[in-house]
């Protein structure tokens, strides 16, 4: 076992460091290198189901990350895309297969629709690391993507179900297994909220680290083996588990935790994948096996991306969804076992199929390579927005946490204006909620023009980068001088920096949170002279502030001059002790 293990390892060590460097991914490299070891190359390994079967807890493992990043808010919020947008492509990509599987290969109708449900499933695996090598999960193709493997996922346990039925075992169906099925999930919802959170606070008090580890592993296996014994997949088990603790306060934690794990496991589930290609099948029937392959992406690709459209993606973004999930997925061995074992399939069919997954797998590499050489990798931003003509008298140039909280106040009073943020994600997420927002750069002449900066009374600069915050003030003060500017800034050398550009209303955004908080300390503490000694730092502070604006370019004298402040807010209180006004 331990030859094993150090054969697997220096396998990925020599090949995925080549595919990378080739630009090709690791995905593909993992690929190569389980078709090397295994059974149809060195014959190191002959036991792949079992192997494969192990490395499917590195899917688990990833459902369960990619559920951290969501919490339930944000799942809301893509329901749309999830049962919509998966549900349309499921159903038409699953009918144009079953016709093709009927009219080309003379199967029967039922052996066709289960062909058709089967291979309409994407990997999971596959596309979500292809996505998150190269950092196209945030995108709106990504997110896209993400939704509809989401979909298949909570699909793949009615086509279990129906399976034997298509057989013409309906025998084998149970209502009541389909009741505690049910009854599970709202039970692992309901329970999972509170029970989960409980068991990693008890880890996290014995104050040793691997305890915390186990009991990440031990929340993740428990919840994908409970929905497991009740008939539904283990990847969603393990997705619930981590959207029920994605807003808990040990999320980044069970992600460092977990993350060692998962990219193993993963690794070794597609070098397992590798390992199940019969080159010997592909041999003999390599015509009919391409041919396969080709028709399966081709039908899934074409499926995908005119459904993209039809949503609203552009070109490029369309065709990079299409070809991302144009493969077969990993359910197709699970269906398909199903099927054999009902007698639905024979078992020269099924082992045809999981080649034309297994390569279909391998295709996917190759193609997004080859679509980013040839039209570039990044899906091109969409247009921007154009705003209302009416003229609006404030503009919010950027709608993140701060921006938002001067919205929600304007719109409780009444006052109209007009949000214009740069992220397409942003805005995406904000609309969900029904708010009024508009895509766009504030840095764009143009677009602050067709905002009506010269007719509106009031800019409010809430953009959280820095550099692109100094862009547009300096915009604004060069064309549209009477707007008068309210800015957010991130730190002084921020408030130093917008003062020279002449923006006069700034608020340092830390900075009053941060005093109230103090006051509340030492309100706790019983100093009773707590508000008035705020008001003395604030003053203090604010003093200093506009005194040293000369001097913010020079790094050592602002320094020295940091240090004396702080000396004399010392004396200052020290003088105020000894005259009576403070008690503590």
């Amino acid at each position: 076992m331990l030859l094993d293990i150090i054969i697997l390892l220096a396998s990925a060590v020599i090949t995925v460091p080549i595919f990378k460097r080739l630009g090709l991914g690791a995905v593909l490299g993992y690929l190569v290198a389980g078709v090397a070891i295994g059974p149809f190359g060195f014959d190191r390994f002959d036991d792949v189901d079992e192997i494969l079967h192990f490395a499917e807890l590195g899917v688990v493992l990833l459902l369960f990350i990619i559920g951290l990043e969501l919490q339930p808010s944000r799942l809301w919020a893509l329901r749309r895309s999830i049962f919509g947008f998966g549900s349309a492509q499921l159903l038409l990509t699953a009918a144009s297969i079953a016709i093709a599987a009927k009219t080309l290969a003379a199967l029967s109708w039922s052996v066709a629709i289960i062909l058709g449900l089967t291979l309409a499933l994407s990997s999971t695996a596959f596309a979500l690391q292809l996505l998150a090598e190269r950092g196209e999960l945030s995108q709106r193709f990504g997110r896209t993507a993400f939704a509809t493997l989401l979909f298949q996922d909570i699909a793949v346990v009615p086509l279990l179900a129906i399976v034997p039925l298509l057989g013409g075992d309906a025998s084998s169906f149970s209502w009541s297994s389909a009741g505690i099925a049910a009854a599970t999930l709202v039970a692992a919802v309901i329970v999972g909220r509170y029970v989960l959170r409980y068991l990693l606070r008890i880890a996290a008090l014995t104050n040793v680290r691997e305890m915390l580890t186990a009991a990440a592993l031990l929340t993740v296996l428990g919840m994908a083996t409970l929905l497991n014994q009740a008939g539904l997949s283990m990847a969603l088990g393990a997705f619930l588990a981590g959207v029920l603790l994605a807003d808990s306060e040990f999320r980044h934690q069970l992600e460092a935790d977990i993350e060692p794990f998962k990219g193993l496991l993963l690794g070794l589930f597609f070098i397992a994948v590798g390992m199940s290609v019969n080159l010997g099948l592909i041999a003999e029937q390599s015509q009919r096996v391409f041919a396969a392959v080709g028709l399966l992406v081709g039908l899934k690709f074409l499926v995908l991306y005119l459904l993209a459209k039809l949503s609203g993606l552009h070109g490029s973004g369309a065709r990079q969804l299409g070809l991302t999930l144009s493969q077969g997925g990993e359910f197709a061995f699970v269906v398909l076992s199903a099927a054999v074992a009902a007698t639905v399939i024979d078992n020269a069919t099924a082992e045809f199929v999981i080649v034309v997954v297994c390569l279909s797998m391998a295709s996917t590499p190759l193609l997004v390579f080859a679509n980013g050489a040839l039209f570039g990798r990044r899906e091109p931003a969409p247009e921007y927005d154009t705003p209302p003509e009416d003229v609006q008298p404030v503009i919010i140039a950027g709608f993140g946490r701060f921006g938002q909280m001067t919205a929600r106040i304007l719109r409780a009073k009444g006052i109209p204006f007009t949000a214009l943020e740069s992220s397409q994600a942003q805005v995406d997420f904000v609309r969900e909620y029904g708010n009024k927002i508009y895509y766009g750069d504030a840095s764009r002449l143009d677009l602050l023009q067709a905002a009506g900066a010269d007719r509106a009374k009031f800019f409010v600069l809430a953009i959280d980068d820095v550099d692109a915050s100094l862009r547009v003030a300096e915009l604004i003060r060069e064309h549209f001088p009477n707007l008068r500017v309210f800015a957010r800034a991130r730190n002084r050398k921020h408030v130093y920096r917008l003062m020279d550009l002449g923006i006069e209303t700034i608020h340092r955004e830390t900075f009053a949170s941060a005093v109230e908080l103090a006051v509340d300390v030492l309100k706790g503490l019983g100093v009773p002279t707590a508000e008035r000694d705020a008001m003395v730092f604030r003053a203090h502070d604010e003093k200093r502030l506009l005194e040293h604006r000369e001097m913010h370019s020079d790094e050592a004298r602002m320094r020295d001059l940091a240090k004396q402040s702080a000396t004399e807010l010392e004396e200052m209180f020290e003088r105020d002790a000894a005259e009576g006004l403070s008690e503590y």
